[in-house]
């Protein structure tokens, strides 16, 4: 579908927001087609008239120039025969359909001023006419023709949008004394239009309901209440009627990861619609990594299957919005993704309750995202304690808890000062991910080199004090801030995220799988340290050197899959869909290549180097070889 350019999109918002007016102030000027108030009559027929005028001129293509000049001439038609008020809010709703599909997605606040704040901005600005409650009966009101609007008036709040009202507020209302505001920030424009939006609804009672999933932030800006409700049961209705009255709620940063999912999922298919590939593809990408990937350790712990198919569907969903020709597709697997979603989150408020669950998903957390930085650093250590560089080893432990409090840092910020998304998020975990995989093959095949007791033997006692200098030993730092600090964030948002799915009182079960996760991974350190130093040297660095391949191979894997999920790396399903997590394989061909370049990148640099390691072999080393031939152990 065609994009607009900016002027054509302003006219569109000006035709709707006309449209609208019509629709709601019809009945103040014909009853039963009869004229019961000639200037109202009058402001319809010219409204009608310009909407007939300008979408000739709108810039758009010829179908939708076409669709427009049909509705609004049947508008025009109707309102010269005094049709019904219903014929007339039915052809104005169609004819505001069609331009909201036309339209680009409107730029909306990531929150609203404090409603304190909003009543002092109503009544410097608003009061003087529409009065202190929003009545229509301010001061003012008596000399005004036509009359300010009551907000209180439901019936004509029914009819009436946030956009509609956002919209007038901000552009004025021509041949009356509603002035533009644009002196006003948008941010405030926005909050007094819902804040006049939600005056006739105020009354309205808790609904049954959770009312945040009913419908999404842009669907209540976009539609009157009777365009929302109909069609839908009692408790959906007074569920949209209430968010209507308290549009806080919609603004909730604390909204569940799946109320994110499927927002992002059906404005994606949106702008698919409009032929806005490109936003509707950062959409799907931005509803798995904001919404999704949040409870994936809830429901693994519950059902991993569904888990594993709604993924599949929601990377197929992102490839699908990349395509022209794949409407048909696209709308069966939305409605397929939908479903499931619902499935799991039925799955997930049934074992709300469930301890074991919570206290599973938080233990499950800590050693999923624990283990390999677990690995990555002890390896570390251990090399230095068995070259008897224990002095060193502060550079190690500067790197993992400085990374520790970097990570929860990161966190605390994106929480109060800047906004990462998911996608940064898995770039920042993706590139970190990488380097470390790389280095780590580096060091594993630079410990291979050594395995043979003649060399290592002769390459401690000659130059490991020379080579593990301070530029080595700052890179040691490094290596174990990068495969920390990768962790360490990620974690935290997981459970950020499993806390919103939490009771108060069930946050012991939650602490208790993170302390039982504490004291497994620290006995599991503890083990492989003291294992380690009494292996004999050869032993030790043959298992260290497939360790360091081992934990090369499952970084790049979670390196090609963050980078996919970030959309920096293209994604092309193998014919079997699969997944084995503990060793980051997933069923993508970029990342089955790139980890099997890992393992031959290996082979052929570890064969180098046994082939130069053979010839390099000192006179000098084989003396002290023979010297210390029995020496096989290094202990602490």
């Amino acid at each position: 579908m065609k994009a607009f350019a900016l002027d054509s999109a302003s006219q569109l918002r000006q035709l709707a927001q006309l449209a609208e007016y019509i629709g709601v102030d019809y009945s103040e000027a014909v009853l039963q087609g009869q004229v019961i108030n000639q200037n109202e009559y009058q402001e319809m027929l010219e409204f009608s008239q310009l909407i007939v005028e300008k979408s000739k001129v709108a810039n758009l293509g010829e179908i939708e120039t076409g669709q427009l000049e049909s509705l609004a001439s049947a508008l025009l038609i109707a309102v010269r025969a005094k049709e019904d008020v219903e014929k007339i809010r039915d052809t104005t709703a169609s004819l505001r359909d069609v331009l909201l599909s036309l339209m680009p997605p409107s730029s909306l606040p990531d929150s609203l001023l404090p409603k304190e704040t909003i009543a002092l901005l109503f009544e410097r600005h608003c009061a003087s006419c529409h009065g202190a409650t929003g009545a229509g009966n301010g001061l003012l009101a008596e000399n005004l023709d036509p009359a300010p609007t009551d907000f209180t008036d439901k019936p004509r709040a029914q009819n009436r949008s946030i956009l509609g009202l956002y919209d007038a507020i901000s552009r004025g209302i021509d041949d009356t004394a509603m002035p533009p505001f644009q002196h006003l920030t948008e941010k405030e424009r926005w909050s007094l239009a819902f804040y006049v939006g939600a005056i006739a609804f105020q009354s309205n009672p808790t609904p049954a309901l959770q009312p945040s999933e009913t419908i999404t932030l842009q669907q209540l800006v976009n539609h009157n209440p009777l365009q929302l409700t109909s069609g839908l049961s009692l408790n959906e209705q007074q569920a949209i009627e209430w968010l209507r009255g308290n549009p806080a709620n919609l603004f909730n940063k604390d909204q569940s990861p799946l109320t994110i999912t499927r927002a992002h999922i059906i404005s994606a298919q949106f702008a698919y619609q409009q032929g806005d590939h490109l936003g509707a593809s950062e959409l799907a990408i931005s509803a798995y990594l904001d919404g999704f990937e949040m409870i994936e350790n809830s429901l693994d712990t519950q059902d991993k299957e569904l888990r594993q198919k709604i993924e599949a569907n929601m990377m197929s969903l992102r490839n699908l919005v990349k395509r022209e020709d794949s409407a048909a597709e696209l709308d069966a697997l939305m409605s397929e993704t939908l479903s499931m979603l619902d499935d799991a989150e039925q799955l997930l408020s049934n074992s709300a309750l469930s301890g074991a669950t919570l206290f599973s998903a938080s233990l499950v957390i800590l050693l999923r995202e624990g283990i390999e930085a677990l690995l990555v650093v002890i390896a570390l250590m251990t090399v230095l304690i068995r070259t008897k560089r224990q002095d060193a080893l502060k550079y190690i432990h500067l790197g993992w808890i400085s990374a520790l409090f970097a990570g929860v840092a990161t966190w605390a910020i994106a929480q109060s000062l800047i906004s990462i998304s998911g996608a940064s998020r898995e770039i920042m975990e993706g590139v970190a991910a990488l380097l470390a995989a790389l280095v780590l093959l580096y060091v594993g095949v630079w410990m291979h080199s050594k395995t043979h007791a003649a060399q290592w033997q002769a390459y401690i006692q000659r130059h490991i004090n020379a080579k593990l200098n301070a530029g080595t030993l700052w890179g040691l730092t490094a290596l174990a801030f990068v495969a920390v600090y990768r962790e360490v964030f990620e974690t935290v948002l997981f459970y950020q995220s499993l806390l919103t799915q939490t009771l108060s009182s069930q946050h012991s079960y939650v602490a208790s799988g993170f302390v039982i996760g504490v004291v497994l991974l620290t006995v599991l350190a503890w083990g492989m340290v003291r294992y380690s130093i009494q292996l004999p040297i050869t032993k030790f660095f043959s298992i260290t050197t497939y360790l360091m391949l081992a934990l090369a191979f499952v970084l790049m894997g979670k390196a090609v899959s963050a980078l996919q999920e970030a959309a920096l790396i293209s994604m092309t399903p193998l014919p079997v869909n699969f997944e084995i997590d503990w060793i980051g394989v997933k069923s993508t061909w970029q990342g089955v290549v790139a980890q099997t370049m890992v393992v031959l990148a290996f082979m052929v640099l570890m064969k180098i180097n046994g082939h130069q390691n053979g010839k390099t072999l000192s006179a000098k080393d084989t003396d002290l070889l023979n010297t210390d031939s029995d020496k096989t152990k290094i202990v602490d």
